[in-house]
Order: C-alpha cells, then sequence, then structure tokens
C-alpha cells in the first residue's frame, strides 16, 4: 500500500479562492493524493473575549475580521468540491465543532480529520466517528489517555481510522520530532500510523517514509514569505515535488526484508566469484 501524500492547504489560501484553487492544482501536479482544508463556525471555537481582542491583519485590527477573511463559506466549498473533480483529486477538511463537522456531510468526501487541537473534543470525535468514512486522527499535543479515549469512541462506533504523529510546533524544530513515536503508536493501538509534519525542510518527513507510515501530510504554499501563521512551516511548489517524489522511491527502497540474491545479482555474482571454489 503507498503513503497515502495529503497537501494540507489549511488556511494558506488567505481566504482568496483563487490561491485555494492554485494550491489544490499544485498539490495535483506534485502528484499528492488528496488536498486538505480546514473549517470553524468562528464564534463556537472561539471565545469573544478573543474575537474581540486586537490583531493586525490585511482584513482589520481585531481576531474576529483576521479569522471571519480567512473562513470560506458555502460557495468557495461548492468551487473547491467543483475543481477538485475537474482536476482529479480528492479532497476533505477538518472540523473544528460539531456543526462545521455537519456543513461538510454534505460534500459526500471520502476522508475526515482529526486536527490535534480537536482530539479531546468528544462530542466532536462522536460526531466524527458516526460519519463511519476512513478518518486521519493526528496525536500532537496530546497525553496517552487523551489518545486512547479517541481509539476507544472510533472503535466502538466501527470507524475505520489512522493515527498520525506529529507536534503542534509551527516551525517544528528537528530535534523535536520524536519520530520514534510513529512505532509506539503502531504498537500500542495496532493501526497503520501516518507523519503530519510542520518542519521546514524535508529530511524528516523522509525519515518518517523510511519508518513505514501509511501517510503523510504536509502543509503547502505558494510562497513561504505570504502571509499567514501557518506559511513557515509549509512546503513550496519545488519542495513538494521533491517531497512525492523522494517519499515514492524510499517506499520502493525500502523492500520486504528478505535476505536473498537478487536475480540481477547472479551475473555479478558469477563474474566477481568465478575463481572462487565455493564449499
Amino acid at each position: 500500500m503507498s503513503i497515502f501524500i495529503i497537501a494540507e492547504v489549511g488556511i494558506n489560501h488567505n481566504g482568496d479562492i483563487n490561491i485555494a484553487k492554485d494550491l489544490i492544482k499544485l498539490a495535483k501536479l506534485a502528484g499528492c493524493d488528496a488536498v486538505k482544508f480546514q473549517k470553524r463556525t468562528i464564534d463556537k471555537v472561539y471565545t469573544k473575549e478573543l474575537l474581540d481582542s486586537p490583531r493586525e491583519s490585511p482584513w482589520g485590527k481585531t481576531q474576529r475580521a483576521q479569522k471571519e477573511a480567512l473562513e470560506f463559506g458555502l460557495e468557495a466549498y461548492r468551487e473547491i468540491d467543483r475543481y477538485c473533480r475537474e482536476v482529479g483529486i480528492e479532497w476533505f477538511a477538518s472540523a473544528w465543532d460539531v456543526d462545521s463537522q455537519k456543513f461538510l456531510r454534505q460534500f459526500n468526501c471520502r476522508h475526515n480529520k482529526v486536527a490535534s487541537a480537536m482530539i479531546v473534543d468528544v462530542p466532536l470525535l462522536k460526531e466524527i466517528a458516526s460519519e463511519k468514512k476512513h478518518t486521519f486522527i493526528s496525536t500532537g499535543m496530546s497525553t496517552l489517555e487523551q489518545i486512547d479515549r479517541a481509539v476507544d469512541i472510533f472503535r466502538k462506533a466501527g470507524c475505520p481510522f489512522e493515527l498520525m504523529h506529529t507536534k503542534s510546533t509551527y516551525p517544528m524544530e528537528d530535534e523535536d520530532a520524536n519520530l520514534n513515536c510513529i512505532k509506539t503508536l503502531r504498537d500500542r493501538y495496532k493501526c497503520n500510523v501516518g507523519y503530519s509534519g510542520h518542519e521546514t525542510g524535508l529530511a524528516v518527513s523522509y525519515a518518517a517514509a523510511a519508518l513505514g507510515i501509511t501517510s503523510l501530510e504536509r502543509h503547502i504554499t505558494l510562497d513561504r514569505a505570504m502571509y499567514g501563521s501557518d506559511q513557515s512551516a509549509s512546503v513550496e511548489p519545488s519542495g513538494l515535488n521533491a517531497l512525492v517524489g523522494a517519499v515514492h522511491k524510499i517506499e520502493k527502497a525500502m523492500g520486504d526484508g528478505n535476505i536473498e540474491v537478487h536475480a540481477k545479482e547472479v551475473p555479478i555474482a558469477k563474474k566477481l566469484r568465478g575463481h572462487i571454489l565455493e564449499a
């Protein structure tokens, strides 16, 4: 089974549907399997105090102005759905509240995603699990007990899932990756495990691919210098092309682990060992 590569658009579209479409096209041309967005009901996810607090952005001087500008509505998601079908790439989104999950349901996406921040939201987890769609569950900022509870909810609901090891820092320092958690999660929960990376560069993602992950998610951007809190932890076009190509090469190179003489080695062995009398 090939590693399922997810290009996380998130909010890197900056509220512009044309930027979103450019990112979708980038993901498709690079060979990604899917693009992912984020959906929030602003007044449910954030407190009034936070929304009223100051924040300078291209759209105003409050947190509300910034967050509302980054939130796509129905028409934008209809266009995302249409355009993804046109170019031939899957899309889905991580909902940050129950209403957002119900909103996304109308598009009948094949996958769901639980963001690390939402793995402790039991009503949301139950709502997502009730759909019984294959769900990627990120485990950043979480204790084993919190992951245990999420896994239990999905298993009781009969909903297929895989965990995604991640560290929720933006950008993540390489030394904080702790990629050996991939094996820890796989051994503890007896399930597939992916990796959601927020680092700069590609080396950590390559290492994760070599550890047998089943999915890989990276934020993508047209330009890391663009406005946005996630841009600096995102992969630009040239990096995305390199990432997808290298990950698939790593998959092929890992092999099955069986020690044997490869058919291509036989004539070489005859040539190099011809003077040796084998026992």
